[in-house]
């Protein structure tokens, strides 16, 4: 049994070789007919590709030689076109030479022509000019001996005669002129100026240069001065004031030209008497926080400055510069006054004129601003306020009537010139400043001795705090067409040589008396 089972696989085994491996090749005979199949599909596909993809490729290339053909073409065209046209201009321009040639050749003939006749003309007008002159010298001869003057001595008498008709009428026509100016101009400036002072009521305080603080007994008068006097050395120290203490009763007066200064002071003593602690640290404490709220109440007091004139816009910086002139003075008035005064009069003048009511208002606020800093940076405050005013972004028209206000530059608008009045008008107020004696003397001498350094003045009195000059000439050397004339440079040399508020009037007078005796 096993023998014939082993017999049964060795047969099994020598059938099943040969019948694998046949089956095996025929396996991989079909496997790779089949990837031969699949290659020579894949062949043809690709070749069919590449002609399709060489098609496209042949037809884009003729495409763009088409379009390349077409460019140079339509570029050769447009080449030609502009040849053709240039040339056509070359042809024009030489028809217009050549007519141009002609037409010069035509005139060179003209010029010939005419130059023959000018000859011809110049030769008989010799002749007649000899013959004019001949006879001009007999008629001078003539002239000389009949009425007994030589040729130089009839010319001075015709020059002399000449210059005095020429300046009579030049003097009437002058005072003719402004007769009829003063008629339409002096009604209008004066009903203008009327009108704005009657519209404008301003208080008016006067500033000083002392403080007087009040204290609670003459007992407070030594806890202020301290020890050895510490005390009040430590307060003049913080505060560049003068604190002087005297015989006057119950009272501490500060002295100092700034009034910011003194306004420091006066807080910083008042707190101190009411506080009761007086010694140097606690001066130097309360001097600061007194700094400190005077600075506060200085932007208060420049935004209600611009709420009151009804000025908006303007910088911080330059309302606290504003602020400050509530504690600067000219000539005793107070500036930021005097700031409000000047906005609220310009604004009044505008108006009337039909000009931009705001715009002269803040020129009028601001003409002054220059006076917060002026002692700090050197020059005229006008210029200094200008400077400051465009820092903080001002407009032009601004900047230039605060630098004209006071003619340091020439005024150049309306605006410049509305300032320039109202600011004349503010200051020139009855009670509105004041002059130190010596000053206003000196003023008044300048005043006079401009008017006698002419020729033919024989005296000049000043009155009317020297608004007004009376000139009193010389009847002999000066007549009346002089006189008027002289009034007018008299003017002109003040207005160059002097600086005044307002207006001066020049009064020349001339009087001719005949006296006599009957006997």
């Amino acid at each position: 049994m096993e023998f014939s089972t082993i017999f049964m696989g060795i047969v099994g085994l020598g059938l099943g070789l040969p019948a694998g491996y046949y089956i095996d090749k025929w396996i991989s005979q079909k496997t790779l007919n089949e990837a031969r199949t699949l290659a020579e599909r894949i062949l043809d596909e690709a070749r069919k590709e590449a002609s399709a993809h060489k098609k496209e490729v042949i037809l884009a290339a003729q495409d763009e030689l088409f379009r390349q053909k077409q460019d140079l073409e339509r570029e050769f065209r447009d080449k030609t076109q502009s040849v053709e046209e240039k040339e056509d201009q070359i042809l024009r321009r030489r028809e217009r030479l050549e007519e141009k040639q002609e037409q010069i050749v035509q005139k060179e003939t003209d010029l010939l022509a005419v130059e023959k006749r000018l000859t011809g003309k110049e030769r008989e007008l010799e002749e007649k000019s000899e013959e004019l002159a001949a006879l001009a010298g007999e008629h001078d001869k003539r002239l000389q001996e009949i009425a007994g003057l030589t040729m130089e001595e009839a010319k001075k008498q015709i020059m002399e005669e000449t210059e005095s008709r020429t300046r009579h009428e030049s003097a009437r026509m002058i005072r003719q002129i402004e007769m009829e100016a003063r008629e339409t101009a002096d009604k209008s400036s004066k009903k203008i100026l009327a009108l704005a002072i009657q519209r404008y009521a301003g208080d008016f305080v006067a500033e000083q240069t002392v403080t007087a603080v009040t204290l609670p007994s003459e007992e407070m008068k030594g806890r202020i001065i301290g020890r050895e006097g510490r005390n009040i050395r430590a307060l003049e120290a913080a505060t560049g004031v003068d604190l002087i203490i005297d015989d006057t009763p119950e009272t501490v007066i500060l002295s100092a030209f700034s009034p910011l200064k003194r306004q420091i002071a006066k807080m910083a003593l008042e707190r101190l008497i009411t506080d009761g602690r007086i010694h140097p640290a606690r001066i130097e404490d309360i001097v600061k926080k007194c700094e400190q709220e005077l600075d506060v109440k200085v932007r208060e007091v420049g935004e209600q400055a611009t709420f009151d004139s009804g000025v908006h816009g303007i910088h911080p910086e330059l309302v606290r510069f504003l602020g400050q002139l509530q504690y600067r003075t000219s000539y005793s008035q107070n500036v930021l006054q005097h700031s409000l005064e000047v906005a609220t009069l310009a604004g009044i003048m505008a108006a009337e004129l039909g000009l931009d009511v705001k715009r002269a208002k803040r020129a009028g606020l601001l003409h002054d601003i220059g006076k917060a800093v002026d002692h700090e940076i050197e020059g005229p405050h006008a210029l200094i306020g200008a400077d400051l005013a465009k820092k903080f972004g001002e407009p032009a028209d601004i900047l230039h009537a605060i630098q004209a206000h006071h003619e340091d530059v020439p005024p150049k608008s309306v605006l410049a010139i509305l300032v320039q009045a109202a600011d004349s008008l503010s200051g020139a107020r009855p009670g509105a400043r004041k002059e130190l004696l010596e000053s206003y003397v000196k003023r008044l001498e300048e005043l006079e001795n401009l008017a006698l350094d002419f020729d033919g003045v024989a005296k000049a009195y000043a009155i009317q705090a020297g608004r007004e000059i009376r000139v009193v000439v010389d009847s002999e050397q000066i007549d009346d067409d002089k006189t008027f004339l002289l009034c007018k440079d008299i003017s002109k040399r003040i207005e160059e040589n002097l600086t005044y508020p307002g207006q001066i009037r020049v009064t020349v007078i001339r009087e001719k008396r005949a006296v006599g005796f009957a006997k």
